[in-house]
């Protein structure tokens, strides 16, 4: 089944007491017995529900693997990964990350004897220099958030595997469409599902895809224990966005170039980070691991100059200025003073994200209109 199709029936069956072909949402906190135990695989919602079910279903097949769970948030799926490990144990982590996912591992974990090594992984030999004895996991983003950097999964996975380390990488900013780190040889794949999976900025959740069972019965057992777990009503959502992805990022992948190339051409702008580009680090990676470029970009002005991005986000019209990322709508962001403010300053630097710094994610709407939405707001600067 090619990915249009399993995006649409991946996984899925009609419901058997009416036939429903959507999934009912299961709105129930508990099920009947006959007698105790004697159930019809669901006794709990917080341990099963058959609307989750069908939404877990449907992660499985998207990113091509054989296990997918559903969480509360994307932040409450990473945080079963890291449960996976113990104290002592070590993390190398890509130095270029979501916010939320640096303040979970230095601000709650670290606290536990869990030691994170945040290092740039555009090149694997600086991963290969942090691997000691106590490393069990490689955490990657690709394309990361906020500076687009492309880290090959593949070698990385051939790292990962010949120290016996697990490969857990966020496909938030890909999606499945473009990009499918279980066939690259990664271990878990993890989604905030709040962003392109869901897809209308109307949800929160996290997912996680995998093949290995073994892991898998210690992440469902995570699931249960922690209770961090999604409601049927997001599941319903998030299954319904799951069917238009595949048409979805086809207009975010045009709209982007074309914001992209706008923006690389203005005479305002000093630098665009989207990995389309040739000149994109990592250009050749991105054209071999992804089947296109997303609708993320980052970029500067020129002058590095903080009043004027300010001045920018806060008068764009079509872009709205606000957190997240990858709905219909079309979003701007400041990454230093939003997503990354959990970062020091001098941490976030390194990376790039500097104080004048312009996110965007790029809708679905008209090309057009939103070119002349950053053309005005370009003129006011």
């Amino acid at each position: 089944m090619k990915f249009n199709t399993k995006a649409i029936h991946g996984g899925q069956e009609h419901d058997p007491a009416y036939g429903a072909v959507m999934p009912p949402i299961y709105q129930t906190s508990t099920y009947a017995q006959s007698t105790p135990g004697g159930h019809k695989g669901f006794e709990y919602s917080r341990t099963h529900n058959p609307t989750r079910k069908a939404l877990e279903n449907a992660f499985a097949s998207i990113e091509n693997g054989n296990y997918g769970l559903a969480f509360g948030s994307g932040l409450a799926a990473i945080d079963a990964v890291i449960k996976l490990l113990s104290p002592g144990d070590e993390v190398i982590s890509t130095n270029d990350l979501y916010g939320g996912t640096y303040r979970l591992f230095k601000h709650v974990f670290e606290k536990f004897g869990i030691k994170f090594h945040f290092v740039g992984m555009e090149s694997v030999s600086n991963v290969e220099a942090k691997i000691n004895e106590n490393t069990k996991l490689i955490w990657t983003e690709t394309p990361t958030n906020p500076m687009l950097n492309i880290i090959d999964i593949k070698a990385l996975a051939t790292v990962a595997k010949k120290h016996n380390i697990l490969l857990a990488v966020d496909n938030t900013f890909a999606t499945p469409y473009l990009q499918q780190p279980l066939d690259l040889g990664a271990d878990i794949v993890m989604h905030s599902a709040t962003k392109y999976l869901g897809g209308h900025s109307d949800v929160v959740m996290g997912a996680l895809m995998l093949r290995d069972k073994e892991i898998a019965e210690k992440l469902y057992f995570i699931q249960n224990a922690s209770g961090a777990v999604c409601g049927p009503q997001d599941s319903f959502l998030v299954l319904r966005g799951i069917k238009t992805l595949h048409v979805r990022m086809q207009r975010h992948c045009e709209n982007g170039k074309a914001v992209a190339e706008f923006l690389a051409s203005h005479p305002k702008i000093e630098k665009v980070y989207w990995p389309g580009f040739e000149t994109h680090p990592n250009h050749n990676i991105a054209q071999t691991q992804m089947k296109d470029f997303g609708g993320m970009l980052s970029f500067t002005t020129k002058g590095n100059d903080y009043d004027k991005s300010i001045k920018i986000v806060e008068n764009l019209k079509i872009f709205t200025l606000a957190e997240s990322l990858g709905g219909v709508e079309s979003l701007s962001g400041h990454p230093a003073s939003m997503t990354h403010a959990s970062i020091p300053k001098e941490e976030r630097e390194k990376t790039g994200v500097v104080d004048s710094l312009i996110r965007l994610s790029v809708g679905i709407e008209d090309e057009a209109d939103l070119i002349n939405d950053l053309k005005q707001a370009l003129e006011l600067i």
